[in-house]
């Protein structure tokens, strides 16, 4: 047999037998000359062949291997599924989806059963199908061991988030490089220039520091860039900038830089007074306070530190609110510092607050006209998103309402407490109460160590107003003490089975400032507009719409990131960062970038 292909092209392909001694053997055959028992196949019969082996050829085997597939669990052979499936489809089965939703829907009720499969679940889906098809085990088998996969998995993945959420909050105990050089490079300064030592305020301006006339701001802080970004986004927003005046208190350990940096680079604008906590004359009995105070806030956060690391997050959630226990400022003397304002400021009689982690976006000035209507402090109570949500957090994030003294106290479980951070605090209204007396009672309160010492200490809170009074002890006991503050009755009795709660009075409530703030100032709050303070930018990327930020006098980054910090989040560092001086000698120096 011989194959003739026609000059002119692969057109037409013929097929001829040779017959003996017929035109010599291997001759060409002329254009068009075939032989006579020749057979031809042209182009339209064989490209509609291939092209239905094309189409059928891939469609039969993905049938094939779905069937090989689907009965590798049923059957005890492939072949003797598939020679009766082949064209029967799974139909001729047991309905393979209610099988294994049954299964599953059991292995989800059945916990204890499913439990059983946890130490011997698969590692990963590959090692399940392989378990399943070489075991050959029924549904029920592969939900429960698909299931005990699933739980694990679950597990490290929020044991993997929670490690992160500890991580980031450890975080922000760190002192970034930039920072601590720029106090180095400044401590260095104040040294050897005297420029840097000159007087702050200069003596022409120190009239102002006393004057009701200007607008004071107070700031207590260790930070000196974050308190130069303060101070200049303030100043560049004023409307009257020449009438602020700033009062600056630091540790001692932090004077020397921060006095170095508004010295050498002064704000021509306004006025700057730095002081040092060493430089304050204070009575003997304030610095025995100031000890005692911080003694027992440390008290309370070693008790509460000590019982996150006893307690098992592997797998909780919802205990977010718990790491705030790793907070910095739960022990920072500077954070603790304002229930003493009126001490600090003995000449003053309305300041407004502000912390380091403030960025203020417009005119202040509004604040001082505020009529506190004879309250101490204006706050932001109220939130830009309704009456049905916190500005910060609610009473229950802050007290612990399983102690008998939170649970029989006043104090509403679900009231949202006022923000701590940018507040209007009227000196000579909070001079005339007894705020920072009961602030220090509550704190004797959290190691109080018998019945006798709880009866004194309501004797003491005899002449505080304040609206909280507790009776410990027998009936006999409870019926014949009765306290009363200057306004009415306001009694609360409690068994004298709960005085072992009272020993654990460290759990009171969450380490921090704000809690025994929040029962010292009852009373004594006028909520001011959510507008002038926004808060938790340290927390979250963006707490409210792009709207609301805007609109917002002070954006506060309270929470661990921070906007100096690394893990601070880049939607609104960069705020923070547009009133950084990068053209500043020492910002230079030391290399930090906006």
């Amino acid at each position: 047999m011989k194959f003739y292909i026609s000059a002119s092209g692969i057109k037409r392909v013929t097929v001829s037998n040779d017959v003996a001694g017929g035109g010599g053997s291997g001759g060409m055959k002329g254009k068009g000359t075939t032989a006579p028992s020749g057979r031809r196949l042209s182009q339209r019969t064989v490209f509609p062949v291939v092209l239905m082996l094309g189409i059928v050829l891939p469609c039969l085997f993905l049938r094939v291997a779905f069937i090989v597939l689907e009965s590798a669990a049923i059957c005890s052979s492939s072949l003797e599924c598939m020679g009766w499936r082949f064209f029967g489809g799974s139909d001729s089965f047991p309905n393979l989806r209610e099988e294994l939703t049954k299964a599953l829907v059991e292995a989800g009720v059945d916990d204890k059963d499913g439990g059983a499969w946890m130490e011997s679940s698969p590692a990963s889906f590959k090692d399940l199908v392989e378990d399943v098809t070489s075991n050959k085990q029924d549904m029920k088998a592969f939900a429960f061991k698909t299931k005990a996969m699933m739980v694990k998995m679950e597990r490290k993945i929020q044991s993997a988030r929670r490690r992160e959420s500890i991580y980031w909050h450890l975080a922000s105990h760190g002192v970034p490089k930039g920072l601590h050089c720029l106090c180095l490079k400044l401590a260095e300064e104040y040294a050897v220039n005297a420029i840097a030592r000159s007087r702050l305020p200069s003596p022409e301006f120190v009239n102002r520091l006393t004057s009701s006339s200007f607008h004071h701001i107070v700031l207590l802080t260790d930070n000196v860039l974050a308190t130069s970004v303060v101070i200049s986004s303030a100043v560049k927003n004023s409307a009257n900038p020449e009438k602020l005046v700033f009062h600056i208190v630091t540790d001692k350990k932090t004077y020397t830089p921060m006095h170095a940096w508004f010295a050498v680079s002064p704000i021509r604008s306004a006025v700057v007074e730095v002081k040092g906590l060493h430089q304050y004359d204070w009575s003997h009995k304030v610095n025995v306070g100031v000890s005692e105070m911080l003694r027992i806030h440390r008290l309370i956060w070693n008790h509460s530190y000590n019982n996150f690391q006893e307690e098992d997050f592997e797998f909780e959630e919802g205990n977010g609110r718990n790491l705030a226990v790793l907070s910095p400022s739960c022990l920072s003397l500077m954070n603790h510092l304002r229930i003493y304002l009126p001490e600090l400021f003995p000449d003053l009689s309305k300041i407004v607050f502000l912390d380091d982690d403030v960025v203020v976006q417009h005119d202040l000035s509004s604040l001082w006209e505020i009529n506190l209507h004879g309250k101490v402090v204006g706050a932001v109570v109220d939130s830009w998103c309704g009456r049905e949500c916190c500005p910060g957090r609610k009473y229950k994030d802050y007290f612990n309402f399983t102690n008998p003294v939170i649970a029989s106290s006043t104090l509403d479980y679900g009231r949202c407490g006022w923000l701590y951070g940018m507040n209007v605090f009227d000196l000579m209204a909070w001079r005339k109460t007894n705020i920072t007396a009961a602030y220090h009672q509550w704190l004797k309160l959290v190691s109080i160590p018998s019945i006798d010492s709880v009866n004194t200490w309501l004797l003491e809170m005899h002449d505080i107003a304040f609206p909280i009074i507790l009776v410990i002890g027998t009936e006999e006991e409870q019926s014949t003490l009765r306290i009363r503050n200057s306004n009415a009755l306001i009694s609360r009795s409690l068994p004298s089975s709960a005085l072992p709660s009272l020993n654990s009075g460290l759990a009171l409530w969450r380490p921090g400032a704000l809690p025994p703030a929040l029962i010292a100032f009852e009373g004594h709050v006028h909520p001011i507009d959510p507008s002038w303070h926004l808060s938790g930018l340290g927390y979250q990327l963006s707490p409210a719409p792009p709207q609301i930020l805007q609109a917002a006098a002070v954006l506060h980054f309270s929470g661990p990131a921070k906007p100096w910090l690394e893990i601070g989040f880049p939607e609104v560092r960069s705020i923070w960062n547009r009133h950084v001086n990068l053209s500043n000698e020492f910002i230079r120096k030391c290399r930090i970038t906006g």
